[in-house]
């Protein structure tokens, strides 16, 4: 019994050694992603996914970028891209259409989901079901925010963010 258990002893400890060897070199070294999907009930039990991260813009204001998909009764679902501002800071122009840039200079358009009403001054929803399938998977793109009274603001999304709204579109049901 004693050699069963000076065995495991050194099992163990060679494992943990290992794992620790690949993490050293592996793990601890890769840099986080920048975009998160998430599941919430949608209904009891009915799980849906979406895309959400924060970017931050040149005036250092954190947005709330998230990517759904709506009218999952329906066959075709509509993708929708809801972007949040700080309250009080910047409120969005309706109903102009958010542009998309590709890295590529590939300039597309979404139209304002809010254009009669939005919930709220600093709240922008964009429909994404046309436009996303037009995106080039690998490039990072930028979003010009339609705002009142100034220029459009700019907010870079990484091509691991683009590559997450991919993979929910093409995989996540």
């Amino acid at each position: 019994m004693c050699y069963l258990k000076r065995k495991f002893t050194q099992y163990f400890w060679r494992c943990v050694l290992v794992i620790l060897i690949a993490l050293t070199f592996c793990g601890w070294s890769v840099k986080p992603a920048v975009a998160l999907l998430r599941q919430h009930h949608d209904s009891p039990g009915v799980l849906r996914y979406h895309s959400q991260v924060s970017i931050k813009d040149k005036q250092g204001y954190a947005w709330q970028v998230l990517l759904f998909k709506q009218n999952y009764n329906n066959p075709v679902r509509d993708l929708r891209l809801r972007l949040v501002a700080f309250p009080g800071v910047v409120e969005i122009a309706h109903p102009q259409p958010l542009e998309i840039e590709a890295t590529s200079g590939k300039l597309l358009s979404a139209s304002d989901a809010y254009a009669i009403t939005a919930p709220a001054p600093n709240v922008g929803e964009y429909n994404l079901t046309d436009v996303l399938p037009k995106l080039p998977t690998t490039d990072a793109l930028l979003l010009y925010v339609p705002v009142k009274g100034e220029k459009p603001l700019v907010l870079n999304i990484p091509q691991s963010v683009v590559t997450e709204w991919q993979w929910l579109v093409t995989e996540i049901d």
